[in-house]
């Protein structure tokens, strides 16, 4: 991976910063790892919808022409069809267009689509892991700074107590 392709990550000594900046800069790593965690889930639903849409394409024989099928609508309605050409088949290939494939075709566009949302899904993993190891260092360091504070909050007491 070239330097371009990576994200651009501002290096931050976390001992000096202070213990609110610590708080809101590990808030701000809670709402990035939320959206790379939605970005996830969208990508799965696609990836499983392509792979969906090739396995049927598996169903389709050049003997099922002619065979009654029932055709989506939308999400939850269908229709009854029936299979006119089984050698072409229409592909939603977004923002509403459509294209006549031959079924080599339709399985390759597919295939290739799973193969691009797979690596965007491993893309989005490793920078999810790496946002969680800084997130970890800032509550490590926080820790650090939370007993430290109580340290010297009881060395206080302590020494007002024996005056």
């Amino acid at each position: 991976m070239s330097s371009k392709d990576k994200p651009e990550m501002q290096q931050i000594e976390l001992n000096k910063l202070s213990l609110q900046q610590l708080t809101q800069l590990k808030k701000q790593l809670d709402q990035e790892l939320s959206v790379y965690q939605d970005s996830l889930q969208t990508l799965k639903m696609a990836q499983s919808k392509y792979s969906d849409s090739r396995e049927s394409l598996e169903k389709i024989k050049s003997d099922t022409c002619g065979s009654s099928i029932m055709v989506p609508l939308t999400g939850s309605m269908f229709v009854p069809g029936t299979i006119a050409d089984s050698e072409k088949v229409l592909v939603d290939v977004g923002t509403g267009y459509y294209l006549n494939m031959n079924i080599e075709s339709a399985r390759d566009y597919f295939k290739r689509k799973v193969t691009f949302v797979t690596e965007q899904m491993e893309k989005i993993q490793n920078i999810g892991l790496e946002k969680s190891k800084i997130r970890e260092a800032i509550m490590d360091v926080m820790e650090m700074k939370i007993q430290a504070q109580l340290a010297t909050q009881r060395a206080v007491q302590n020494t007002t107590a024996k005056t």
